[in-house]
């Protein structure tokens, strides 16, 4: 377990997998983390992906969300990649923040990760903003990165953080 200030990180177990797809089908949440209409088997997917780990978020007590990460293991690109998705509820709140900072500290003591990157929509300015108050960067957009569920290209946001930049 890894606590923050607002937050506690935890392994996801499969019985967090129905809250979790419930989150993901909220209108705000889908729009960013889409999927089949088998939310529960996109979540269980990435359970099962061997290069992610997946921690659920807990805020007093309840399931809030969760976020991920992933190594680039080449030693002369070595870094990690982090993903969020949160309540719509809880948004606002520094819920986000929290737990951007609390897997970013972690990775960091644990594995030695001295850089992380993030790749939300350029769109999603929810998301650029926790990411930010973290001390994320806009390092540059790249252009017509992910398809859309409208079936059009979209652009996304690359951002970075070196751990020395980490805010509290």
């Amino acid at each position: 377990m890894l606590r923050g200030r607002l937050v506690t990180l935890r392994p996801v177990t499969d019985a967090d997998v129905p809250a979790l797809a419930a989150i993901r089908a909220t209108p705000e949440v889908r729009r960013w983390w889409r999927g089949d209409d088998d939310l529960a088997g996109a979540v269980r997917a990435d359970l099962a992906d061997d290069e992610l780990t997946v921690y659920a978020i807990e805020r007093d007590g309840r399931l809030v969300g969760a976020i991920q990460w992933y190594a680039e293991t080449d030693p002369d690109y070595r870094h990690a990649g982090l993903d969020i998705f949160l309540d719509p509820a809880e948004r606002g709140a520094g819920v986000a923040g929290d737990a951007i900072r609390t897997l970013a500290r972690h990775l960091v003591d644990a594995y030695g990760h001295h850089r992380f990157t993030v790749d939300p929509a350029a769109a999603n300015t929810a998301a650029v903003r926790a990411y930010a108050k973290a001390g994320f960067r806009p390092v540059g957009i790249m252009r017509r990165y992910e398809r859309g569920a409208d079936g059009r290209w979209h652009d996304a946001l690359l951002m970075d953080l070196l751990a020395e930049d980490l805010r509290d």
